[in-house]
């Protein structure tokens, strides 16, 4: 790896805070559901027990792709979206309903959420895309095919439903088209276009115009629509500083859903207080300080854009859950990455961060900086305003030369 371009600080930092969270989530989640385990499976450590296995796939699934050569990930691009997009078809179909959405797949003892793997396909696919042409300097290019792919992705996701898990997509790909040079202009009508289909598909769907309604006054129904957030703010708010100490949360048993999942920041707060959830916060700045710094280092426009996508997507991610969780954005049911339950999730974020250390280590190769299939528009330079009135004078005066002849 040395020999290839040298592991600098931010390959070390990644490792570090990626598995201090995941470390850390262990911890969370044994505390936040032992127990809800106790009473409903006579076993305190049941979903420790599931979280360490995942986290144990998860891992070799990192050392795995920190050692293979991620360009070499360039050739399962196009199986890898087409598996993710029959996922999230099947999951329509064959996924059984959970709190009445369908976004898991049984698959022997274990659970599969296909749009975990969806968003890394189609990071893997943007970033390829846009290593061999120009960024879309129009809504036009950018919605053939770029919009066409993500917004098929995003009408399945939808159905299942699943908000969140769009809006990390969509975070994801905006940073992916910024560091690609897209213009401003581009990205804000891309922007509006896709704020504007969000609130469509919130007015729809009863359960989402619920929840937008609960944001903005849970205390107006703090035992219906708005419970979820209001057990969310006593959470926190009972922590303090210093919390009320590691595995004494009274909210996580029964009174806050999903405490070892999407809450989990929530049980965070109230053991550790606000020491604790800031912990968290500056574990996720610094992986996105690291994720960028080798994206800025990466001289190969894959590598770039691929550690700008995988960075975004985790930092995206948790920017949308830590923002529910606190009340000053809507319920999304979004987990937090590296930290919150959940198998799926879990392995596909490891699994990005190998590829992402591969990136830091091979950052200075720049043998496939500049591909020779690359197709790029003609970008011969156009000739100014003064030399084009100059070209047209002079045909003038050739056509009348002739004419007089």
């Amino acid at each position: 790896m040395r020999r290839r371009g040298g592991s600098g600080p931010e390959y070390h930092l990644l490792v570090l805070v990626t598995l201090g969270l995941v470390a850390f989530g262990l911890v969370m989640v044994y505390s936040a559901s032992s127990a809800r385990a106790a009473l409903a499976a006579d076993d305190p450590a049941y979903y420790l027990k599931r979280q360490a296995a995942y986290a144990l796939v998860g891992v070799v699934a990192l050392a795995l792709l920190s050692r293979t050569d991620y360009r070499r990930l360039r050739f399962a691009v196009a199986p890898l979206l087409l598996t993710s997009f029959g996922l999230l078809v099947a999951v329509l179909v064959l996924g059984t309903p959970v709190n009445g959405a369908k976004r898991w797949l049984t698959v022997g003892p274990a659970t599969l959420q296909p749009s975990e793997l969806a968003k890394l396909a189609l990071a893997l696919w943007l970033a390829a895309y846009l290593a061999r042409r120009p960024a879309p300097r129009s809504l036009g290019e950018l919605l053939r095919p770029i919009g066409m792919v993500f917004g098929t992705a995003f009408a399945f996701i939808l159905l299942e439903p699943d908000l969140g898990t769009t809006i990390a997509i969509a975070v994801m790909a905006g940073a992916v088209l910024v560091v690609a040079g897209t213009r401003a202009s581009t990205l804000v009508g891309a922007g509006t276009v896709g704020i504007s289909l969000v609130l469509a598909a919130i007015w729809l769907e009863p359960y989402r115009r619920e929840r937008i309604l609960s944001f903005l006054d849970p205390w107006q129904d703090p035992e219906g629509a708005g419970f979820q957030s209001v057990q969310a703010m006593l959470a926190l708010g009972s922590g303090g500083f210093f919390g009320v100490g590691l595995g004494e949360s009274v909210q996580k048993v029964y009174y806050l859903p999903e405490a070892s999942t999407d809450m989990i920041f929530a049980i965070v707060g109230e053991e550790l207080g606000l020491l604790g959830a800031l912990g968290v916060l500056g574990a996720f700045v610094v992986f996105g300080y690291a994720g960028f710094n080798v994206a800025l280092a990466c001289r190969d426009p894959f590598g770039k854009l691929l550690a700008a996508g995988i960075t975004a997507l985790v930092c995206g991610q948790a920017a949308v859950n830590v923002s529910a969780v606190m009340g000053l954005a809507p319920l999304t049911g979004i987990p937090l990455p590296f930290v919150s339950y959940g198998g799926s999730s879990l392995i596909v974020g490891l699994a990005s961060v190998g590829i992402l250390l591969n990136i830091a280590v091979n950052h200075a190769a720049k043998s496939h900086a500049e591909l020779p299939d690359r197709r790029r528009r003609d970008r011969r330079p156009r000739p100014s305003r003064a030399r084009g009135r100059r070209v047209a004078a002079e045909s003038r005066r050739a056509r009348q030369a002739r004419r007089s002849a």
